[in-house]
């Protein structure tokens, strides 16, 4: 049986053609196309995406004052306890 993979063409610029064409590679990276600037023919950077940080919802607060009323006091700054709930969350 044969695997049919689809593999995208990697495209290569030159620096002098990425600075005029900047705005062109980024939209080409952001659509998942891979990107690479070369500098005298030897590749030296790949735009990628930055991944965004997932917004907080109004459910992810809730759940938030849920925890808090859940706790006896502690003398541990707020801080230091969003991480330790963070880190227990994420053992699970």
């Amino acid at each position: 049986m044969a695997i049919s993979m689809h593999v995208m063409a990697m495209s290569s610029y030159s620096v002098a053609r990425a600075k005029n064409n900047l705005g062109e590679l980024i939209d080409r990276a952001l659509a998942g196309e891979p990107v690479v600037i070369t500098r005298r023919g030897t590749p030296v950077i790949e735009f990628k995406p930055v991944r965004s940080r997932p917004r907080v919802t109004a459910a992810d607060l809730q759940w938030l004052r849920e925890q808090r009323s859940r706790l006896p006091y502690s003398d541990v700054d707020a801080v230091t306890l969003i991480r330790q709930m963070r880190d227990e969350e994420w053992d699970r």
